[in-house]
């Protein structure tokens, strides 16, 4: 077998190796000298922040008029954005997780800014770090999200663990120090932030309650030892210290557990010391980069100019002026399948698939040696091509796994298949022109969807939607989610014109569901392009979301329209209120009167709501029926009668204004009555106001003011045909028969004698009901007789009149006893008919 030792390999240890990658040919080589400059670079291949370190001269174009510019770079040199610094004192530069550039100001001010030098917002880490002063500043991950950590000029300590939410505490008092400690970090563990700080001789765990004192075996036994750096793992698991006698510790982060004492023989504080994943720490000498690792062995490395370390999960990047290095201890699971003589599954399948693409017979000799281990070759070749950063290697390997699977009965392809679809989303990405070099380890810690967020904020929409799709993603978190950006970032670009900008934002995201225009017209709003957003919200399939955002930017002639557009009354409304609200009195009603549909729903708005200003409209429109409806209705709604007198006086005058002479007419009955009822209602003490004309008759009939109710009749009209009704019920209530007979003998009786029957019946008096039995209608004699249980005779009735279907009626109405009766007479009538 054939080794695939590369050149940039390096043996370390007794069975391992570190792998030296150029990754970038910077693109800055002409603007940037590293040497001169302050570099501060995002984790999982992020952005370069760099900006001129003002203790040292610089003749390259990052200077400009005396103020510190600020230039943001990707990972592989080429430049982003630069904004010229013109706020207060710069102590610290800092990345947060989601890739925002965050600036610790002296005063204790946190200014974030965006990837491209956008302003975002600010917080302050309290007054009394304003009024101290910060000196130095930590910027680290926490559990949730990015915390920051300052030493003010009193040396306390104040830390928050976030900044999209910050919550500063102050930290526990150092004891008896009155000078700069020699160093300090910070710490994660459950949920919980310390700093771990050195003084002289003296380690502290600070917390916010308390100090706690540390005494650390071989880390500054020597007398006079200090600790000058620290440099703490991404877990938070692992600490090294390096101390003023040139000895590095290293070991666990709570002290307890010493891996290793490392003698520099006299190399002198480091320039720079960090982590390499959990695994070696790396640190900058003069022009050596030395890995310690945390059981045995180092490796130095010789550099001809200065570099910068950027600690990663499983690796160290280091960036220089001319190229970008990433240092990383190789994958076991490279070193198995690549090895000389090694005996992996992995190892004899990849040469079993290169002697097969040579043509050769020894390709079936290796697939025996691996048969019986297929499936662990095949995934051991998939898990290698995951940690190759040659194309070239990953197809080889990639090739192997297919070979394999070929010989693989049963093999599930799903690994494989994610696995190349992984590979070339990171072969994208690793792009210079794109510039985020992630490894497989730091792309399974952040996630796709991380990645995908981070190729929006870099404005990389169309590989960003191309690995979504390929990725086959939902459109929730995926194209949707992507196109939205984009919108976003179309605009807030202010020089393009609205009309086209709005048309080609809706041409790209038509009607697709999940994608909301308000929250694209917000954003446009957001920066200003009032017109724009308003141009937008056209494409937004929801009125009422149409509506709300119009009103919202104060835009209520659109509102209105769209609300009538819609067909929506209760959105009508809503747009009407608000407009009543916010816009002046004459140009809120010149604006609903072109519309007759919204100026109705106004005029009901208001006869619900605000009836002064109703009377106001109508008065405005000299609609004079309308005002003296107006009117009536406040007459009933009116507690005292003068005032009811006095609403309907004014009614006629309107509607004798209008020449409505009917209703004119009921104006002046209706305050007859009213001052008639007033009348009775001070003659007898009862209640008669509010009653209609035929309950307050009914009521005098009851009373048996006969000739009061006689009057009345006389006065409003009342018919006859109403007025026996009355009669007739109010003596049924009386039970008052008598006068009821001598009333239906008075004169013939307009509604016949049908309801006088009724009422005997109502009150259970079958004996005067029988008084009228002869007077009522032949055809409703049956009926009646049915009603008043006279069952044989309304039989006899039926059968001279030959009909059956008034038998059949009473059949349906009446005793047992009568059935037989009665279909006796049926048959009898059927026979004839026969």
């Amino acid at each position: 077998m054939t080794a695939l030792l590369t050149a940039d390999w390096y043996p370390y240890g007794s069975n391992g190796y570190f792998r030296k990658v150029e990754i970038y040919e910077m693109a800055w080589q002409k603007e940037v000298n590293i040497n001169n400059v302050v570099i501060v670079a995002a984790r999982f291949g992020g952005p370069i922040a760099v900006v001129r370190d003002r203790t040292k001269p610089d003749k390259t174009v990052m200077k400009k008029m005396g103020k510190p510019i600020i230039a943001i770079y990707s990972s592989a040199g080429n430049l982003i954005s630069s904004f010229v610094w013109n706020s207060g004192q710069l102590i610290h530069l800092g990345w947060s997780s989601t890739e925002e550039l965050l600036c610790i100001q002296e005063n204790g001010e946190v200014l974030i800014y965006s990837i491209f030098g956008k302003y975002v917002h600010a917080f302050r880490m309290g007054q009394e770090v304003e009024d101290t002063k910060v000196i130095e500043a930590r910027v680290f991950d926490s559990s949730v999200g990015t915390g920051i950590c300052v030493l003010t000029g009193a040396y306390r300590l104040f830390l928050t663990n976030t900044i999209k939410d910050p919550k500063v505490r102050k930290l526990a008092e150092i004891p008896g120090v009155i000078s700069l400690p020699d160093s300090w970090a910070v710490i994660c563990e459950d949920r919980q932030s310390f700093v771990l700080l050195f003084k002289a001789t003296e380690i502290y765990y600070l917390s916010e309650n308390q100090v706690i004192q540390k005494t650390v075996n071989s880390a500054n036994e020597e007398k006079g030892s200090v600790i000058t750096d620290v440099a703490v793992s991404s877990c938070y698991e692992h600490v090294a210290m390096y101390n003023s006698q040139d000895q590095l510790w290293i070991g666990s982060s709570n002290l307890r557990k010493n891996y290793r004492l490392y003698d520099m023989d006299g190399s002198g504080r480091p320039k720079q010391l960090v982590w390499c994943g959990s695994e070696a720490v790396v640190g900058v000498w003069d022009e050596h980069i030395i890995i310690i690792g945390r059981n045995e062995d180092s490796l130095s490395y010789v550099y001809d100019m200065p570099v910068k370390l950027i600690p990663e999960i499983d690796c160290v990047r280091v960036i220089s002026t001319y190229n970008t290095e990433i240092i990383q201890p190789v994958p076991k699971v490279i070193l198995e399948t690549y090895r000389l003589n090694s005996t992996s599954p992995g190892s004899y399948l990849l040469e079993a698939s290169k002697q097969f693409t040579k043509k050769n017979h020894r390709a079936n000799e290796y697939i025996h040696l691996v048969k019986k281990e297929l499936f662990s070759a095949i995934n051991q070749c998939i898990e290698a091509s995951s940690h190759e950063l040659n194309t070239e290697n990953q197809k080889m390997l990639i090739r192997a796994a297919q070979f394999g699977k070929t010989f693989a009965e049963g093999f599930t392809s799903e690994n494989f298949v994610r696995m190349c679809m992984t590979l070339r989303i990171l072969n994208a990405v690793r792009d210079p022109k794109i510039g985020i070099f992630l490894t497989f380890p730091q792309f399974v810690h952040l996630t796709l969807k991380n990645l995908l967020d981070r190729l929006i904020l870099r404005r990389h929409y169309y590989l960003a939607i191309k690995a979504a799709n390929y990725m086959r993603m939902s459109n929730e978190d995926g194209s949707m989610k992507i196109l939205e950006h984009w919108a976003y970032y179309k605009v807030s670009q202010l020089e393009a014109d609205k009309e086209q900008m709005a048309h080609n934002i809706a041409n790209k995201l038509g009607q697709a569901s999940g994608i909301s225009y308000v929250s694209i017209a917000k954003k446009s709003a957001s920066y200003g392009r009032i017109k724009l957003a308003v141009k937008l919200l056209d494409y937004e399939p929801k009125p009422e979301l149409q509506v709300s955002m119009l009103l919202s930017l104060e835009k209520y002639t659109e509102a209105l329209g769209k609300a009538v557009q819609s067909g929506n009354t209760d959105l009508i409304n809503i747009v009407i209120v608000n407009m009543w609200k916010k816009m002046p009195l004459k140009d809120f009603q010149l604006e609903i009167r072109k519309d007759s549909v919204v100026y109705a729903l106004y005029k009901k708005y208001c006869r619900e709501h605000k009836k002064e200003t109703l009377l106001n409209v109508y008065r405005q429109e000299d609609d004079n029926n309308e005002i003296a409806a107006y009117y009536i209705k406040n007459a009933f709604d009116a507690e005292n009668y003068s005032m009811r007198t006095t609403l309907l006086e004014n009614a006629k005058e309107y509607y004798k204004k209008a020449k409505n002479e009917i209703n004119l007419v009921l104006c002046e009955e209706q305050k007859k009555l009213i001052l008639k009822q007033k009348e009775l209602e001070d003659k007898f003490k009862r209640e008669f106001l509010d009653l209609p004309l035929q309950e307050t008759i009914y009521r005098l009939l009851l009373m048996q003011e006969n000739k009061i109710a006689e009057d009345l009749r006389s006065m409003f009209h009342v018919p006859d045909r109403k007025f026996w009704w009355l009669r007739i019920k109010s003596l049924g209530e009386l039970n008052d028969f008598n006068e009821l007979d001598k009333f239906s003998k008075i004169k013939k009786s307009p509604i016949g004698y049908e309801p006088f029957i009724d009422i005997c019946l109502q009150h259970k008096n079958k004996f005067e009901a029988n008084k009228y039995i002869g007077r009522i209608k032949e055809e409703n004699k049956i009926k009646y007789l049915v009603k008043m249980s006279y069952y044989m005779e309304a039989i006899r009735i039926a059968e001279a009149q030959c009909d059956i279907s008034a038998l059949e009626y009473i059949r349906a109405n009446c005793d047992t006893a009568s059935v037989i009766e009665i279909n006796s007479a049926i048959a009898r009538l059927n026979k004839s008919d026969s």
